[in-house]
């Protein structure tokens, strides 16, 4: 779910297309868990995409991959696939990425990038697709500070002790995703009940969210305009089983005309995986 900027490009708006890198974790590394979750998207209730999403996560490692596509009636918002891939390490209970990789294919435009981070800096950064003149400039400053659209969608859960907290949703996330640059503010809403079709069926913490672009973007672009717009937006987080880790369950935009949702259908996690720890392969 993991959207690009474009609103996550789902995912969140979850984007979310298989770019997936190549580093190895290492053979012997041993697994704390694995999730293995697919989402449909919908607008107006008529289906009109779909993520899949895996991740990996060890006692000082985590990898997460998301591969997704939309069109149909959503094609004046969103239209192409798209896919995503982090690397990274757990510092002090919270994940820092080292890596980061996308693709996204539209009619508009296709970009590619690659990321190195260090300590939530940027120290490199590859874009096929330079950006375009009508763009808010992005800065060094925002390439500092930052985490990327797939990380900030891994909330861990280590401080709430025994069960889930409200506490998870009280943060800003500073997104960068090699071309934009922007926040997503949360807060606690409530807290749910829900069920996919496969896996988890249980509790989940309700955030409010809010979209604020800082840089990269264009002012005129539909979907920024469109979740920019004081829409309600909300989160739901789930609890990956055997993990410190929560991972996005739902996410929704209201409408007057009609709301977008993103759901999970399968949300399956396997704890203490013995299975090599590596990262999905670039594509």
């Amino acid at each position: 779910m993991m959207f690009h900027s474009r609103v996550a490009q789902t995912t969140i708006l979850a984007g979310s297309a298989l770019a997936l890198m190549t580093a190895t974790l290492g053979d012997h590394a041993h697994a704390e868990g694995k999730l293995d979750a697919s989402y449909t998207i919908s607008f107006a209730r008529i289906r009109v995409g779909d993520i899949a999403a895996t991740g990996v996560f060890g006692e000082s490692e985590y990898a997460i991959s998301a591969r997704g596509r939309a069109g149909g009636i959503m094609k004046i918002l969103v239209d192409g696939e798209a896919s995503f891939a982090t690397h990274g390490i757990i510092k002090d209970g919270y994940p820092v990425p080292t890596t980061f990789t996308s693709k996204i294919v539209s009619d508009a435009e296709t970009s590619d990038v690659t990321m190195v981070l260090d300590e939530g800096s940027v120290k490199e950064l590859a874009v096929a697709v330079p950006p375009k003149s009508d763009r808010v400039p992005v800065t060094q400053a925002n390439r500092q500070g930052i985490v990327d659209p797939l990380t900030a969608m891994l909330f861990s859960a280590a401080a709430a002790g025994e069960g889930l907290s409200q506490d998870v949703c009280r943060h800003t996330l500073p997104i960068f995703d090699g071309q934009q640059r922007y926040d997503l503010k949360l807060a606690f809403k409530r807290m749910d009940k829900a069920t996919a079709e496969k896996g988890y069926a249980g509790t989940v913490v309700v955030c409010s969210l809010r979209y604020e672009p800082i840089a990269g973007h264009s002012a005129s672009n539909t979907l920024v305009k469109y979740v920019s717009e004081g829409r309600e937006m909300e989160i739901a987080l789930a609890p990956i089983a055997g993990t410190r880790w929560l991972a996005p369950f739902r996410l929704s935009i209201g409408s007057t005309l009609a709301n977008l949702v993103i759901e999970a259908n399968r949300f399956e996690a396997n704890a203490r995986a013995e299975a090599p720890f590596t990262n999905p392969k670039a594509q």
